[in-house]
């Protein structure tokens, strides 16, 4: 009977555990390629299933023998009489269950959030100083896409020149020359392209210390869930009743309820050593060696010099690039062999600049949008 009994529970536990989280909306990571989305559904699922052993009643079963006789007719070798066969069956449920159940999953959330933060960081971290150049890097194709044709047909059109005797082929040699440079820009540009597109996307849209300080909080929260999951330990508030019968014994009603609390003094001290840990995994987080914040706030201080160098160098380049677009528009009036010769030099130089100042901008305007500051 006990085997029987001891099975039937097993089952009615094993079907609600099986059912309970079906019944629930399944929680997902709805962004595609994000690297913390096993992460994220390892921990949820490992709390729902500890969360449907809090939330869920107990069934208990118990079968044994019990002094219950009448001590009037006892002996003295036994007052109580003869063992009596007792069975008692029921439910029972701890109500402190449902605060560790639902901080359970609270914790995993939290702890999705931290992983999702610390993925973004340490995807910032492996960039370094190559962060935000996808940006950069397309702004100078589109230019060069735009300016590489009509340098080919200017090469074409002196070649031509060339063979009628309007060219020399020093002239040639030095245009090519610069056409070859911006040839080889665009190659090393399509190549830094493809390379960047092996390695893990990098934060868009957020700053650094935005993704930070997101790190930290959920980090923070993690430490506060578990402290009150480690504080609850100490409570038991249960409940339990159900059948109750001993075999040869009159009984009016073979039912039992039994309402239990319980409190463990050791929790007296719990409140310091909360605090202890919880300011603990503070430091450990922003002074760890190996740890991404610190190597994240040592990135923000490389990602600001290299922002202040390039902005200067914006400043020169469009200045260049503002002096030779006069310049062509000077020469552009004039028809001698020896104007038209200069302006292709104007052409070729100016859409080298324009490519460098397209660079310039838009990996300016990505380093500002990380690290939280304006455009000038």
């Amino acid at each position: 009977m006990r085997t029987s009994l001891a099975r039937g529970a097993l089952l009615g536990l094993g079907l609600w555990a099986g059912m309970a989280p079906a019944a629930e909306e399944a929680g997902t990571v709805r962004a595609q390629g994000d690297l913390a989305k096993g992460y994220c559904e390892r921990v949820r699922g490992t709390s729902r299933a500890l969360a449907a052993l809090e939330l869920a009643p107990e069934v208990f079963a118990s079968v044994g023998a019990v002094n219950a006789g009448d001590a009037m007719g006892g002996s003295d070798d036994m007052p109580l009489g003869s063992p009596k066969l007792r069975v008692t069956a029921g439910l029972g449920y701890d109500f402190v269950g449902l605060y560790r159940g639902r901080t359970l999953r609270s914790r995993a959330e939290a702890e999705c959030r931290r992983y999702q933060a610390l993925a973004a960081l340490q995807s910032a971290v492996e960039h370094g100083s190559r962060l935000g150049e996808a940006a950069a890097l397309d702004a100078r194709a589109r230019a060069l896409a735009t300016s590489l044709p009509r340098a080919e047909e200017l090469v074409a059109q002196l070649r031509s020149d060339l063979r009628d005797g309007g060219a020399t082929l020093e002239e040639l040699n030095a245009v090519q020359v610069r056409l070859d440079h911006l040839r080889s820009l665009a190659r090393d540009t399509a190549q830094a392209r493809e390379q960047l597109a092996l390695e893990p996307t990098p934060p868009e849209g957020q700053t650094l210390n935005a993704l930070l300080s997101a790190f930290e909080a959920a980090d923070d929260q993690v430490e506060v869930l578990s402290g009150g999951l480690r504080t609850a330990s100490a409570w038991r508030l249960s409940v339990r009743g159900g059948y109750d019968e001993v075999f040869d014994v009159d009984q009016d009603t073979p039912l039992f309820g039994q309402l239990t609390l319980g409190y463990n003094l050791g929790n007296l001290w719990q409140g310091r050593a909360n605090a202890q840990a919880r300011e603990g995994r503070r430091q450990e987080a922003r002074d760890a060696v190996d740890g991404a914040p610190r190597r994240v706030r040592q990135l923000l201080g490389e990602l600001r010099i290299t922002e202040r160098s390039e902005q200067q160098r914006l400043g020169e380049v469009s200045a260049l690039v503002s002096d030779l677009q006069g310049q062509l528009r000077e020469v552009e009036q004039l028809q001698t062999r020896q104007v038209r010769r200069f302006r292709d030099y104007l052409l070729l130089e100016l859409a080298r600049l324009q490519a460098e100042q397209a660079y310039l901008g838009a990996h300016l305007e990505t380093l500002q949008t990380l690290l939280g500051g304006t455009s000038p």
